[in-house]
């Protein structure tokens, strides 16, 4: 024994190593790469909650969690990682601050937004995996086509009462979440939106009934897949691990790829762009395209639909808006005038002759680090904004 040690001389590295050391009696087990992983987890209720736990009991390195909500009474019965004080607050940033408690080495960041509306496909990048712990098939659907594109896997959670069920898709592998969609729920998505792509309040109300329970043994299986994804080892590529609480069983299903599925489309070849979405204008972006693709006719495509007006076929008053679509609800598209629901006028492209090119990225209401598809009439490269 060297008595000239002292506790202050051990090293963080020397503590981690000991903190961890159970798992690296595991043969296969490698804390170097939870360490250096990076883990997007969208929704921070109950099946989140359970979620970022176990990624900070695991030693990850790296973290974002995306919520839009707030804390409520009802939370607390559900998620371990919300307190009674924490009520009103933002969901996403309680539940980072409390996964730094149990794990103080991770850099975890909460973001208060929309997964659809508010997170650029730059964020889908960056993370080695993604996982999802939400209640309703429009962001899952969002979340499958931009993991898709960013070439990443994702892992769905999905709960009810005492059952739930895991699954893990893999991008250029169908099949994908999509290639499982039904009728049924393709009329719920379209539900979810008037005929002028206004979004329905009374959608907005429904709950998913949960148990803290199911929440654990779905959370479990979802941060044990994405462990198994880090080390290379066998997942449910393409397939659910199904949980009936009832009686307790439980069974895998395989899903079937569907060869016209929208999702299956992976950007292969993406520039940087040197600048912040704020300051960067449609314009500054179609100049860069033009030359990276050495072509004078080119046309930016954008990574969702925006809405770009209203206009009110009663009083024919216009107002631009400047919002993707979905942000507007059934009653903001009423005219404020007369009450005539308003005509709902999109944008979805840059061809370099709209009036709207000297708009910043953020004013046409795209979020940060997005991606941009520059298309001419050979090729195609996408753009990804790097906030530098």
């Amino acid at each position: 024994m060297n008595t000239n040690s002292s506790p202050l001389s051990i090293s963080s590295k020397d503590l981690e190593e000991g903190r961890f050391s159970r798992f690296g009696q595991i043969e296969w087990w490698d804390q170097r790469k939870l360490r250096a992983s990076k883990m997007l987890v969208v929704g921070a209720g109950a099946l989140g909650n359970e979620v970022l736990k176990n990624l900070a009991l695991l030693g990850v390195g790296r973290i974002l969690v995306v919520d839009m909500d707030s804390i409520e009474n009802s939370n607390l019965s559900r998620s371990v990682l919300f307190r009674s004080s924490d009520i009103g607050c933002s969901k996403a940033k309680v539940a980072a601050e409390r996964t730094r408690d149990i794990y103080p080495e991770c850099k975890i960041n909460g973001i208060n937004g929309n997964v659809i509306h508010d997170i650029g496909l730059g964020i889908f990048r960056w993370a080695d995996i993604i996982i999802g712990a939400l209640d309703n098939r429009e962001a899952r659907l969002w979340i499958n086509r931009a993991a898709w594109k960013m070439n990443r896997p994702w892992i769905d959670g999905a709960i009810e009462g005492l059952s739930g069920v895991a699954r893990v898709f893999l991008p250029g592998k169908p099949p994908c979440y999509e290639c499982t969609l039904g009728e049924v729920d393709w009329e719920i998505l379209k539900r979810r939106r008037a005929c002028n792509l206004l979004t329905r309040e009374e959608m907005e109300l429904g709950k998913t009934p949960t148990t803290p329970t199911i929440s654990s043994i779905i959370a479990g299986i979802q941060v044990q897949e994405a462990l198994k994804l880090l080390h290379g080892l066998p997942v449910l590529a393409g397939k659910g691990f199904i949980f009936e609480g009832i009686n307790h069983t439980s069974y895998v299903i395989n899903y079937t790829p569907q060869t016209e599925c929208f999702s299956h489309e992976t950007y292969e070849q993406i520039h940087q762009w040197q600048g912040k979405s704020s300051e960067t204008t449609l314009r500054d972006l179609h100049i860069f395209a033009k030359d990276k693709l050495n072509a004078n006719e080119i046309t930016l495509e954008f990574s969702r639909e925006i809405i770009h007006s209203l206009r009110c076929p009663r009083c024919e008053t216009k107002t631009e808006v400047l919002a993707c679509v979905g942000k507007l609800s059934y009653s903001d598209g009423l005219c404020p005038k007369d009450g005539e629901v308003r005509e709902v006028l999109t944008i979805h492209s840059f061809t370099g002759k709209e009036t709207f090119g000297n708009k910043t990225i953020r004013q046409i209401g795209l979020p940060a680090y997005d991606v941009f598809v520059a298309r001419s009439m050979e090729r195609k490269i996408h753009i990804l904004i790097n906030e530098s």
